[in-house]
């Protein structure tokens, strides 16, 4: 950096010492790090091209008829905001390749939350001291959803408006007080006064991307304050943070990172087609088709709903719990609330571990982490195929029962095989790691005087060097 900036700026803010110290900041090497900083960079992409298309969209129900220049819909009544994202699509410069880069940042941004939460899970980055920092990383997945769910349901679609009778549903659902939340978040019975579109726009514009910037303000801050977790190495220790200061090496390497996130963003905006709203032309209630598919991180919910069996908790002529509500509203409490406990279940059951940690435990180095971790994703993941597969299933003649009766079966079954699985592959390669000549047999093996071979035991194989 230029050396006449920092003494300007050292001798009227006295900034040499803790620029130094910040510019001296040591990351870690290691490819798993970089899973956030790709969700970190999506999520700039998303502010960016988000801002472009809110200058075109208008989040209004007000009906219009249509005389753009996609002919199929030409002289149809759509809402203004159906109206405003095809004009987006065929009539603004660059307008569909901003909405295209967008809907693929999000879905890249929450992919890399997702792994970036896997990679901190079964390396055991969530002990103390970092416990906090793991809720808001588990709160940001939480409102990333959220925020997905809210940007597609904007368009009016045929999709989207599925999408909202399915939420409006699961509102409903809830014991006591859905009825009086659906209406007063709907404006109204589904579908609503109208309303509801602008505090979908108001909610993913505005309120949830301003939260979600203040809490990875405070993860990176927390991350400084803490500093890096580290893999167990030749110098690592608890006490020390091998790997490349901020100031030139790591600031450029991540800039680097940077420009290729937004490069690929960019070129699947451009190259690959998402969500083609003319194609499944605006909400209308008694409409429906079976190949329109939500985004990929609501597949989860969907299976829950298509798996869970026709159960209600019902009180004489009074239904206390509808059905939605347990794959609606419990089972993602459930899967958050695992995810919020896990370290405080991890140290009560598991580990009874306290202590302080700064490196990282491999998956094999802790196998019973390792092994109800695995079954609990797995779990998620089988329910995520129930919502996924059926248009698999479909042209392959399964018929849609017998889907829902496998599928029923694999939330038992997979979960207790992968427990099993995972725990005994874990177990394996901490025992093959504790002799430096991995897969040694205790034995010397040695050549006789007539050509062959001969093994003789080790004494004591286990402490062999």
């Amino acid at each position: 950096m230029n050396s006449d900036a920092l003494r300007f700026l050292d001798e009227r803010l006295s900034t040499n010492r803790p620029l130094r110290k910040a510019l001296r900041y040591v990351f870690p090497d290691h490819w798993s790090f970089m899973l956030g900083e790709v969700a970190l960079y999506s999520f700039l992409v998303l502010v960016a091209t988000g801002t472009f298309l809110a200058l075109f969209f208008e989040p209004s129900l007000d009906p219009r008829v249509y005389a753009g220049p996609f002919e199929p819909l030409r002289g149809r009544e759509v809402s203004a905001a159906y109206e405003s994202v095809l004009g987006l699509s065929f009539e603004v410069p660059a307008g569909l390749l901003m909405r295209q880069t967008h809907h693929w940042a999000a879905d890249v941004f929450l992919v890399a939350i997702v792994l970036h939460l896997v990679r901190i899970f079964f390396t055991g980055a969530f002990r103390k001291p970092r416990e906090l920092n793991y809720l808001i990383g588990v709160t940001m997945l939480g409102l990333a959803v959220l925020e997905g769910f809210l940007g597609y349901s904007l368009v009016d679609d045929l999709l989207s408006g599925m999408g909202l009778a399915i939420a409006y549903a699961v509102a409903m659902s809830i014991p006591l007080v859905g009825g009086d939340l659906a209406h007063l978040t709907w404006g109204g019975e589904f579908p609503g006064s109208g309303v509801i579109q602008s505090r979908l726009y108001i909610g993913h514009v505005f309120v949830i991307p301003a939260v979600l910037a203040g809490l990875i303000a405070l993860h990176l801050a927390s991350i400084v304050r803490q500093r890096h977790t580290q893999f167990r190495g030749g110098l690592e220790s608890e006490d020390n943070v091998i790997g490349t200061p901020l100031w030139p090496g790591y600031a450029l390497r991540s800039a680097a990172l940077a420009l290729l996130t937004a490069a690929v963003l960019f070129g699947l905006g451009g190259l690959v087609q998402v969500n083609p709203v003319w194609q499944w032309g605006p909400y209308e209630p008694w409409q429906a088709t079976n190949g329109a598919q939500p985004d990929w991180y609501l597949g989860w919910l969907i299976g829950g709903l298509r798996l869970m069996p026709p159960v209600e908790i019902v009180i004489g002529d009074f239904t206390l719990v509808p059905n939605p509500f347990f794959a609606g509203v419990l089972f993602p409490a459930v899967v958050f609330g695992v995810l919020y406990l896990w370290p405080w279940l991890e140290q009560r059951f598991i580990t009874r571990d306290l202590a302080s940690h700064h490196l990282l435990d491999r998956p094999r180095d802790n196998p019973r982490r390792t092994a109800v971790g695995a079954a609990f994703f797995s779990w998620v993941v089988t329910v995520f195929a129930a919502g996924a597969a059926d248009r698999f299933f479909l042209s392959t003649g399964v018929s849609y029962n017998t889907q829902m009766w496998i599928f029923r079966a694999a939330v038992f079954v997979v979960p207790a095989v992968v427990y099993v699985v995972a725990g005994r592959v874990a177990r394996e390669l901490r025992a093959a790691d504790r002799h430096p000549l991995r897969g040694w047999s205790g034995a010397v093996v040695r050549r006789t005087e007539a050509g062959g071979f001969s093994a003789d035991e080790a004494p004591d194989a286990s402490r062999a060097p």
